[in-house]
């Protein structure tokens, strides 16, 4: 399975000069499963360019797991190429609400005066699911969801196979309680994480941001370090960049995890635009750089 981040920016895209090399893409990640299915994590500013290579290759079903419908991973959608092509067969997961059926709620952002095109207009087959928190079988994978401390009805996922790859974007699993304390099994987040080969995770804040930024939904370096571990991730990637943090504040952050997480196991990664991650039987990670991250960063 290659994974491949298109963008790993949090809250509002962050372009220019100082986010060159991490980019300032909004979050998205493109999953190619061992038999060639494409598997899509949220629809940030990322999946526009996702989309035109999609578009050239001629792909014609595509499924897209969204995490939740905060603009930053949404926002991408309605300039996805795939979307305005009759021929494909789009499937559009994402958290259950109570209220309104995701169809209805996707379509509030895809209208005016938001946006001038409808959703109920566009020419792919759009199909919508809840997602899969008994999980659904995509070639030989299986892709599960389960609910995750954050503001509104959110998910994270986990996709495996003879691997394992978690996703969690958008998450602060220590709300309210101390990690070292509690059993891991009743950490949020902890049923997706545990054991995974590797694992995406919200790394919005450092250390000093967080006591600030309490209850808003996202992580400090330490939180996300601590919950890795106590979930025995393999390689913990740090993602959703905060769009304040320059590429150079990046890398001290980076620096810090490194420090906690000690010398035992792979040290933790920073999530770039362009970077493919490979994961093979067994767990087997190997990273393809695409644009450069720093150089402590090795496979």
């Amino acid at each position: 399975m290659e994974a491949r981040i298109w963008g790993c920016r949090g809250s509002v895209a962050a372009p220019g000069p100082d986010t060159v090399r991490y980019g300032g893409n909004t979050s998205c990640v493109e999953l190619r499963l061992d038999d060639g299915s494409v598997v899509i994590l949220d629809a940030g500013t990322g999946i526009r360019a996702l989309g035109q290579r999609l578009a050239d290759e001629g792909v014609r079903t595509i499924h897209l797991f969204l995490t939740h419908l905060h603009l930053d991973h949404l926002q991408g959608l309605a300039f996805f190429a795939p979307l305005y092509d009759p021929s494909v067969f789009l499937h559009i997961w994402g958290p259950r609400s109570p209220v309104r059926d995701l169809r209805e709620r996707v379509g509030v952002y895809m209208s005016e005066p938001l946006f001038p095109v409808n959703l109920s207009d566009v020419p792919c087959q759009s199909i919508f699911h809840d997602a899969p928190e008994d999980g659904c079988n995509l070639g030989a994978a299986t892709v599960w969801a389960a609910a995750v401390s954050h503001q509104g009805p959110t998910v994270g996922y986990r996709v495996e196979a003879d691997w394992t790859l978690a996703y969690i974007p958008d998450h602060e699993p220590a709300l309210g309680l101390d990690m070292d304390t509690i059993e891991p099994s009743w950490l949020s987040g902890y049923p997706l994480a545990a054991r995974a080969d590797v694992l995406l995770h919200d790394s919005q804040y450092s250390e000093d941001e967080y006591p600030s930024h309490v209850g808003w939904g996202h992580s400090s370096t330490e939180q996300v370090v601590r919950f890795a571990q106590r979930s025995s991730v393999s390689q913990l990637v740090m993602f959703h960049h905060d769009p304040r943090h320059t590429d150079a504040e990046l890398e001290l952050l980076l620096g810090r995890a490194c420090d906690l997480w000690g010398a035992s196991g792979k040290a933790p990664l920073l999530a770039y635009e362009g970077m493919t991650l490979t994961v093979g039987p067994h767990g087997q990670t190997a990273i393809r750089p695409g644009r450069t991250g720093t150089s402590r960063q090795q496979a």
